[in-house]
């Protein structure tokens, strides 16, 4: 696999690309994990947004967006990997990619599915707070602290 990671604002991605992005977004969310809501938030458009993903010559494998990229409390989110995409390192190197993105002093936030808080663990992120309901999905809000 050739993994190569992509980072554009709203204002620098084709149309095509945000496309496919949304498709994996609502493909994943909305369809996959039986959730309906509204995807399309508008945090997708604002300046500080960036919208990373990665494909393998031109394959879509998985995506995430970092909010507030320039701030002291960026979040990262809607982290989706494709269904043929999993298991395979996909999701660790675009949350890794999105890390870096962010200042060194930043205190990253994301909220991650209650099954996967000690895979976000392994990257550095601590549970801050208690368990909440997005959706019909145990959520548990997660901090990542500057080392």
């Amino acid at each position: 696999m050739a993994l190569t990671i992509e980072t554009r604002t709203a204002a620098d991605i084709t149309a095509a690309e945000l496309y496919d992005l949304l498709r994996l977004r609502v493909d994943v969310f909305v369809v996959e994990q039986d959730c309906a809501y509204p995807e399309l938030d508008g945090r997708d458009l604002r300046d500080d947004t960036l919208l990373v993903w990665a494909h393998d010559d031109g394959e879509l494998l998985g995506t995430i967006r970092v909010l507030g990229v320039h701030g002291t409390t960026p979040a990262i989110g809607r982290v989706a990997t494709a269904p043929a995409a999993r298991g395979r390192g996909v999701a660790r190197a675009l949350l890794e990619h999105g890390i870096g993105l962010c200042r060194p002093d930043a205190e990253i936030r994301l909220d991650a599915q209650a099954h996967l808080e000690d895979w976000y663990g392994r990257l550095g992120f601590a549970r801050a707070g208690e368990d909440d309901d997005e959706d019909g999905i145990p959520h548990v809000p997660m901090v990542r602290t500057p080392r």
